[in-house]
């Protein structure tokens, strides 16, 4: 394996928390050659090329989703560094500074071949499954009906309206205020009176249950103080070694230190003696991004900003019921990977194809897409009783084959029947090909195989690179969602076959090679699948 490094640089860098030397690597993009990078949220301005303008730097920085630090080229070519990397695109040329040595080489000729290279090398699979239930059955999320009043009652009123309106008991995650405070894990008393009775009765309904939680603790709670004198939290360089006090979403919090054995042990069993008490199944660990462990953080070993969000991330190993949104460098592990929030509009449902195909691509192969219908509150707020049906039809459907889906808005409750009908049968196509999906999630588990793929993934070297409202099931099951508002018609660009034809949900059989445009009524998903002459 050839590897490139060019102009490097010796200079001392004082990072959040750690020194390192650059190196300097220039690469010349060819021509036709597409680029795409392990940044989440930015994967519909993928795939980068010859006339590309984008710069990023990974160091501290998440934008709100996962990052693996990592390129890779159509053509076979790759770049990888262990430790955070500075980056842009611009004039044909790709620039590279990063904290540590950047490796780049050429592995094979394709997108395929060079990501099978790359994962085996710095994220191999390592042949464990998050909970299948997170696959089989779709999951329920209260965030968007309850936001920041969850309660015993109406987390109850939720998960009996899901099977009272027809719909299967899955996985059913109780967001965040469920707790007393942040650091403070249990249940709060006044809101949830009696929670064994309530998980007991959701368990008897059918379905397991997750928590949300997050690796902030409250300044005024006891545990606050506690967790200080063991010198647990996280301290700040610019106020005498006192707390960090970190901002973030819900205000100012102190937060745990995961470089310390000590709190690791303390986080972790509070998650156990929820588990133990209770009987909770999983956690969705919510709010590891980078910008919250700030430079002038002091903690136990000095570790950049990256690798704090990491460590937290390997909490989850140890509990199969498991969420992230925010990750670093867990390609290939065992934890379940949402998609940032995405707004309740027409533009943010087309960035769930182009961004979940960048995570299997990179190694984030158990993914979800976000809620359906979006899961960003902002755009609910005020606008609760009024929403878009057809947008959370046509999300469902974009979720209906990728590997899972999840609701947090109640269809039920929103939607007349023609809308909610078109979201049932969404499920039932889903369901039909519940032995393929599982077939691909078992096979991951040990190959880091993508699920859902690029088109130019199995089929190189077609034109077929920037083509992101379309994705692969497998090798030889083609989706195209609906994404615009009330169209009735979308492009299809058929993939050529070496043998056989497509043949589409609605019977008909396409040529490979060709486009055509086909018609999509609101309760239609359209989907094909290669048959053989």
């Amino acid at each position: 394996m050839k590897k490139i490094k060019l102009n490097i640089l010796f200079i001392l860098c004082c990072s959040a928390s750690c020194c390192a030397q650059i190196n300097l690597i220039k690469i010349v993009v060819q021509t036709n050659e597409m680029w795409w990078c392990g940044i989440i949220n930015h994967g519909q301005l993928m795939p980068f090329s010859v006339v590309t303008k984008y710069s990023n730097d990974l160091l501290g920085n998440n934008e709100g989703n996962q990052v693996q630090p990592l390129l890779l080229s159509n053509k076979g070519r790759f770049i990888w560094s262990e430790e955070p990397f500075k980056f842009s695109v611009a004039d044909g040329t790709i620039s590279v500074t990063g904290l540590g040595i950047v490796d780049t080489g050429k592995a094979g000729k394709t997108l395929k071949e060079v990501q099978q290279y790359v994962r085996k090398k710095y994220f191999p699979a390592d042949g464990k499954m998050p909970d299948t239930l997170l696959v089989t059955k779709p999951q329920y999320n209260t965030w968007i009906e309850l936001n920041y009043n969850q309660n015993q009652q109406d987390v109850l009123k939720y998960a009996h309206a899901i099977i009272d309106n027809g719909l299967a008991p899955g996985v059913l995650m109780i967001d965040d205020t469920w707790q007393e405070n942040y650091g403070v894990w249990d249940f709060y008393s006044k809101k949830f009176p009696d929670p064994k009775k309530m998980m007991d009765e959701l368990h008897s309904l059918g379905f397991k249950v997750m928590l949300w939680i997050c690796p902030f603790v409250s300044a005024d709670s006891k545990e606050y103080r506690e967790l200080s004198e063991k010198g647990a939290l996280l301290k700040d360089s610019s106020n005498n070694g006192e707390s960090l006090l970190v901002k973030w979403w819900n205000g100012f919090s102190a937060e745990l230190d995961f470089t310390n054995p000590i709190a690791v042990n303390w986080f972790q069993g509070r998650l156990n003696y929820l588990q133990n008490m209770y009987g909770v199944d999983g956690y969705k660990l919510d709010a590891g991004d980078f910008e919250y462990y700030p430079p002038n953080l002091i903690s136990m070993k000095k570790v950049t900003a990256n690798e704090h969000s990491r460590l937290f991330a390997t909490i989850g190993l140890k509990y199969p019921l498991n969420e992230y949104r925010a990750c670093w460098k867990m390609g290939g592990k065992p934890l379940v990977q949402r998609l940032r929030d995405k707004a309740h509009n027409w533009v943010d449902i087309k960035t769930l194809i182009p961004d979940i195909l960048l995570q299997g691509l990179v190694g984030y192969t158990y993914a979800c897409p976000d809620m359906i219908g979006g899961g960003e509150i902002g755009s609910f707020w005020g606008n609760k009783n009024n929403l878009d049906q057809d947008l959370i039809v046509r999300s469902a459907q974009c979720h209906g084959l990728m590997p899972m889906m999840q609701f947090s808005v109640a269809p039920w409750r929103v939607l007349d029947s023609v809308h909610f009908d078109a979201i049932k049968k969404v499920i039932a196509v889903r369901n039909k090909f519940m032995p393929v999906i599982m077939e691909l999630v078992r096979a991951t588990a040990t190959t880091g195989e993508p699920i859902v793929k690029y088109l130019e993934y199995v089929f190189p070297n077609q034109g077929l690179s920037t083509v992101n409202d379309q994705f692969l099931l497998g090798d030889n099951i083609m989706v195209a969602p609906m994404l615009e508002s009330k169209n009735k018609t979308r492009i299809v660009r058929f993939p050529k076959l070496s043998k056989g034809k497509w043949m589409g949900d609605d019977g008909k059989i396409y040529k490979g090679g060709t486009t055509v445009e086909i018609t999509v009524p609101l309760d239609r998903l359209p989907y094909f699948v290669v048959k053989e002459n």
